[in-house]
């Protein structure tokens, strides 16, 4: 059966790096007989030149009715004066809460080719894989009341509001304990809970779920100490699970561990599997269209959608496998060059990619 895949290539350096994507899937899905089929939609900034909306309604009607969902980026510094109810990031934040995309998986993962790009030393970072795994629709995002009000002595007054249902939490504790059964059997909890009465039921339901995944080892940390660990010694982390702001933060963080926020793909996945899959970087308008960007964790994004939304194990392990391969020639783009190594621009990254399926291809013929 044809599985639909909708397209939204988004804002700045999205389109130059989700072409890439659609490149290696182009040539596995002739390779391979995947039968998927790509249809193309509006979002973000984009959406709203030409709509007048982020998230206009085909664009809607189009991710309800794919499979799965592939996003470049959104957001500029062309719309940032718009009112904020339009802003591009309106649009993302809209696709996630239409499709109930609650549970946000984010890899850590550190190619050896680019130890030396991490800003930690090799000896701390070489070898890490961890998985964070974000709730994504509820939290100080979605949380009401909002807004800005003048209060009686015409002082202005920002308010934003902390909250999480018991069955918002179990639903994603749940997500992370089975991921953790799929690996190393170790997960880790973040929460404030010294402080926040949102984040003590938070730690309560993890315990309360936890009695059900006998098997993997469950951990509490506080949100500070979890970052000053991430820097200090990541490897001693496999999964953990956390609050939609606090896992935007941390897995931001994360992310410079590995050397480059272009290497790190990410999954947002609803209760079925059906997921939106992106890079974790932004726009990146200053660099868009001068053919420089990083498209690597896009095409590990679209790994991430063959995996978890496909079931397509031995589709998504040979794009791993070629991005690996692509590293090994020396190829890089500028965010992880380095002396020595052959600086190829975002295209030129692809068809690293591409030549490096067909290598492998040809030599298991």
């Amino acid at each position: 059966m044809t599985q639909k895949i909708a397209v939204l290539p988004g804002d700045g350096i999205g389109p130059e790096i989700v072409a890439e994507a659609i490149k290696v899937l182009d040539y596995l899905n002739a390779d391979m007989g995947l039968d998927i089929e790509f249809e193309q939609g509006l979002i973000g900034g984009a959406a709203y030149d030409a709509s007048g909306s982020p998230f206009p309604e085909a664009t809607l009607n189009l991710v309800k009715q794919a499979d799965a969902v592939l996003l470049g980026a959104v957001g500029g510094y062309k719309w940032e004066s718009l009112d904020i109810a339009v802003r591009p990031e309106k649009g993302l934040l809209g696709l996630r809460s239409e499709l109930e995309l609650f549970s946000n998986l984010r890899p850590a993962i550190l190619y050896p080719q680019l130890a030396e790009a991490s800003t930690l030393k090799p000896e701390v970072v070489a070898g890490l894989n961890l998985m964070i795994v974000r709730e994504l629709t509820g939290g100080i995002y979605f949380g009401q009341p909002r807004g800005v009000r003048v209060l009686e002595n015409g002082e202005r007054q920002g308010y934003n509001t902390l909250v999480y249902s018991e069955s918002e939490i179990r639903r994603i504790a749940h997500s992370a304990f089975k991921i953790a059964q799929k690996r190393d059997k170790r997960l880790c909890s973040v929460d404030k809970a010294n402080v926040l009465e949102c984040t003590e039921l938070w730690r309560e339901v993890m315990d309360e779920v936890a009695k059900e995944y006998p098997d993997v080892a469950l951990s509490h940390m506080y949100v500070d100490n979890a970052a000053m660990q991430l820097v200090r010694a990541p490897k001693q982390f496999d999964v953990m699970v956390t609050t939609n702001m606090f896992g935007d933060i941390l897995s931001d963080t994360a992310s410079m561990l590995t050397g480059s926020i272009g290497m790190l793909p990410s999954a947002s996945l609803d209760i079925n599997g059906k997921g939106m899959y992106e890079p974790i970087h932004g726009s990146a308008p200053d660099i868009a269209g001068k053919g420089i960007a990083n498209p690597l964790a896009t095409i590990l994004s679209a790994a991430m959608m063959l995996r978890y939304t496909f079931d397509q194990a031995g589709a998504a392990d040979r794009i791993e496998q070629a991005v690996n391969d692509a590293l090994n020639s020396n190829a890089r783009t500028a965010d992880i060059y380095s002396e020595g190594m052959k600086q190829v621009s975002t295209s030129e990254m692809g068809d690293a990619v591409v030549n490096a399926l067909k290598v492998r291809a040809q030599n298991n013929d």
